[in-house]
């Protein structure tokens, strides 16, 4: 076995099963990793969204800085919509998958300042450059009870921020953005609209966003990849225990091999002597 473990092409492929099992070792680490990282995320994503609601102003104020921590916190406002100022965002999807826009509606609060107010999907015109149809919006004061959520950003949304587009259309749901359009100071961060006091009516009504993890979440990024990354990393590591069972198989089969013609060697029988050829001329000596 030792003669054959040294030849070059066994030296070979023991390195090569050796990367291998370091390879897959690394990738279910990596993939083990991404499942911690998943399920802290889930927890503070599930303490967030079970506790209580508060007033949006103590979270945040206009030009903050908002930590990841507070996303989907249930906050409350109170005001009244400012449907002059009313815009969509392109390209959102519902449950179904159907892509269409979320409808965005400021609204102005006691205090003066201007909340983002994401009221839901709603579906495209058929002339996807043509505002859509929208409801209608409350009017009077409101008082709103949502989710917190962060300002969109090309780098945290992965949603490429693209210019000259129709009027009232955007591609991001972004406070700076639209502080430039508004006289009130906008609060950082936006409202994802759950329930409103008075009741909306039916015409009034969008298509809410979902909780993170419900089957009606058309856009949460945070818990991509739930119970998927701990099956990955096993599998992994199964794949890393199998390889050197594969590399013991070989090296049998390579012994069995070399055993069958080495008893094949010393079982056949041994070749007969050449006899002697007689010396040129001899024959025609012996006649004579």
């Amino acid at each position: 076995m030792l003669r054959v473990l040294l030849t070059r092409r066994w030296i070979l492929l023991t390195l090569l099963f050796v990367v291998l099992i370091l390879v897959m070792g690394r990738l279910g680490l990596w993939q083990y990793h991404r499942y911690e990282q998943t399920k802290r995320s889930n927890h503070r994503i599930s303490l967030a969204i079970h506790a209580k609601p508060v007033p949006i102003q103590t979270l945040t104020h206009p030009g903050a800085k908002i930590p990841g921590s507070l996303r989907y916190r249930p906050v409350t406002a109170t005001g009244h919509y400012d449907a002059a100022h009313e815009f969509v965002v392109r390209r959102r999807t519902n449950a179904n998958g159907d892509q269409g826009f979320f409808l965005v509606t400021p609204l102005i609060t006691a205090d003066g300042d201007a909340v983002l107010v994401n009221r839901g999907w709603i579906a495209p015109a058929d002339d996807t450059a043509a505002f859509p149809a929208v409801p209608k919006t409350p009017t009077g004061t409101v008082t709103l009870t949502g989710r917190f959520q962060l300002d969109e950003t090309s780098r945290l949304s992965g949603i490429r921020d693209v210019g000259g587009l129709p009027a009232r259309q955007f591609m991001l749901i972004n406070s700076t953005q639209q502080a430039k359009k508004l006289a009130e100071p906008v609060l950082s961060g936006y409202l994802e609209l759950v329930r409103t006091s008075p009741p909306l009516t039916k015409g009034e009504s969008a298509e809410q966003v979902g909780a993170p993890g419900s089957d009606t979440s058309g856009t949460d990024m945070a818990v991509v990849g739930q119970g998927v990354h701990l099956p990955y990393a096993i599998q992994w590591w199964l794949f890393a225990l199998m390889v050197p069972v594969g590399w013991w198989i070989l090296l049998r089969q390579d012994l069995k091999e070399r055993r069958k013609k080495a008893a094949a060697a010393a079982a056949a029988p041994p070749r007969p002597a050449a006899e002697d050829e007689p010396a040129p001329g001899a024959e025609t000596a012996a006649r004579t």
